[in-house]
Formats: C-alpha cells, sequence, structure tokens
C-alpha cells in the first residue's frame, strides 16, 4: 500500500458566516440578501479538509473556543479525516468569519479570537507532530509568533514549508528565509515585492491568480500554469483548496509544475459548490477532472 503524505497544517479555525446577496449594501442601506449559512473554515482548517480529501495523513495544530461552534467544528473535522489530537479548546470564543458573496467573488471579515491562543509557546509543545511530517503548511490568520515557531521547527528538521502569506502583513527577512514556498495571490505578491528583494524571493513565489492560474517565479522569470475551465459558483476557498493539493502533490514526489497544475484542479473543483469546504474534491475526483484535460 502507497504510503500515505503527512502533512501538518498549523492554522486558524474558523466558523463562517456566509451571506450571498445580488447587491453589496453601502454604509447605512439594508438589503434582502439570498442565503445564509454557518459552515467550517478558517484557512487553516480549510487547507486541512482539502489535504485530508486528497489522501494525505493531516494534523492540525491550532485553537477554538470551548463553546458550540468549536464542539461542532471538531466534529466536523474529525468527519473529514483530520487528525484533531492537538486542537485545543481556550477560553475565548471560536474565531468567526463573515463572508459575503456577491456576482461568484466574495469579501471577507475574521475575527480572531481562539486564533491568537496559538502561540509560539503552543506550537513548541506540538515539535514532535512538525518534526515528523513531510510538509508544514502555514497561514497569517494565528498569531505571527505561532507561524515563526512552526516554520523554525520544520526548517531544524528538514520539513518542506508552504507559507500562505494571508492576509499578508509585515514578515521578518527570517522568515521569508526559512520557507520553501510562498504562495501569495496577486495583491499580495505586491505588496511582498515592496518588502523584499528579488533574491530573497527568488524560486519561493507561486502567486496565485484565480481564473487566469498560477505564476511560478524564478530567476526574473514567469511561468504561467493555466486554469481549469469550469462553471464557477463560489470561489470560497479556491486558494485554500490551491494550498491544500499543492501541498499533497509535492509530498508525493511531483515537480513543482505538476503539482501546480495538480493544486489548479483542486482548486477548479471547489468552485462547483458553495462554501469553502463543501466543494473540495476527493483524490479520485482529481484524477478524473485532469484525465478530461479541461484546461485545453
Amino acid at each position: 500500500m502507497e504510503r500515505k503524505p503527512k502533512i501538518t497544517v498549523v492554522g486558524s479555525i474558523n466558523m463562517d458566516l456566509v451571506t450571498i446577496t445580488a447587491q453589496v449594501p453601502q454604509i447605512g442601506e439594508t438589503l434582502l440578501g439570498k442565503q445564509f449559512q454557518m459552515n467550517p473554515g478558517g484557512k487553516g482548517a480549510n487547507q486541512a479538509v482539502a489535504a485530508a480529501r486528497l489522501g494525505a495523513d493531516v494534523r492540525l495544530i491550532g485553537c477554538v473556543g470551548n463553546d458550540r461552534f468549536g464542539q461542532d467544528i471538531l466534529q466536523h473535522l474529525r468527519n473529514e479525516g483530520v487528525d484533531v489530537s492537538d486542537v485545543e479548546p481556550v477560553t475565548a470564543h471560536t474565531a468567526t468569519a463573515t463572508i459575503t458573496v456577491h456576482n461568484q467573488d466574495n469579501s471577507i471579515i475574521v475575527v480572531p479570537a481562539a486564533n491568537h491562543h496559538v502561540t509560539a509557546s503552543f506550537v513548541e509543545s506540538k515539535r514532535e507532530v512538525i518534526q515528523d511530517s513531510d510538509i508544514l503548511l502555514v497561514q497569517l490568520e494565528i498569531l505571527l509568533e505561532g507561524v515563526q515557531k512552526a516554520v523554525e521547527i520544520a526548517k531544524e528538521n528538514g520539513v518542506t514549508v508552504i507559507l500562505n502569506p494571508a492576509p499578508i502583513q509585515e514578515l521578518p527577512v527570517q522568515l521569508i528565509k526559512q520557507v520553501d514556498y510562498l504562495t501569495p495571490n496577486e495583491h499580495e505578491q505586491v505588496l511582498l515585492k515592496q518588502r523584499f528583494s528579488e533574491q530573497e524571493l527568488n524560486g519561493k513565489l507561486i502567486v496565485t491568480k484565480g481564473s487566469q492560474g498560477v505564476s511560478l517565479m524564478a530567476d526574473g522569470q514567469e511561468l504561467t500554469i493555466p486554469a481549469y475551465k469550469i462553471g464557477v459558483v463560489d470561489t470560497t476557498g479556491a486558494g485554500d483548496s490551491f494550498n491544500g493539493g499543492l501541498a499533497v502533490a509535492l509530498s508525493r514526489g511531483m515537480t513543482l509544475n505538476d503539482a501546480c497544475r495538480y493544486g489548479n484542479a483542486v482548486a477548479a473543483l471547489s468552485t462547483t459548490k458553495l462554501g469553502a469546504q463543501s466543494g473540495m474534491p476527493t483524490g479520485e475526483e482529481v484524477e478524473q477532472f485532469i484525465k478530461g484535460g479541461r484546461n485545453k
């Protein structure tokens, strides 16, 4: 039997409060929306579910509140095959993300709450989990000190690190030096290039561009790997799906180019259903989709 990739995700765990609307209200305006849903989310949890559905052995490190949202999310993650042994309840409430979906795109407001309990000392207590991984996947919806500690542990133990720098913030040079791959969107890429030199970013950048696919940046050269053509219902979670797919593909020994193509397929399929996690595909679905050659 083929060995399952070991992927550790250190990141955020939210309850997504999703409103679908035909029109976005102006300040002071009240409108009637079309639909409302509550879905487990958070970039960390999303990426963990994406990787688990693709067949990886996934462990999630993070915090939830000792409340109903936290209990529901943990049970949901267990049902998805994510190991939540290292997710701990804290006194703060579970993080929430208020998402407005309009015209096949979205805007998001996150209240971190329990996510800000993922401190450096908390992550240090999970050292053995990180050092036993093939890939470490981190984002920026938790405290930066927690991200830095996770990356530091991974680097000390030869674990490949993917940093999804979202939401973008000021990042230390040492952190950028330690990560193997950065997966910003176009807006985040602009801010990274303002802060870091081309040499510091060389060979690390994998820029996600939505319907245009992704671009690999190395030695001043840009290689675009096109997106797959598919009918879009909701783009929420597409970036997280790409990151989960990229991590799984790299851990299976794919070349970077092929891993990005695989991630593109995962992201494309994730947009066919409403919600961040509900549309995330299985490994079998991705393989069948790629064989169909939908980006040709």
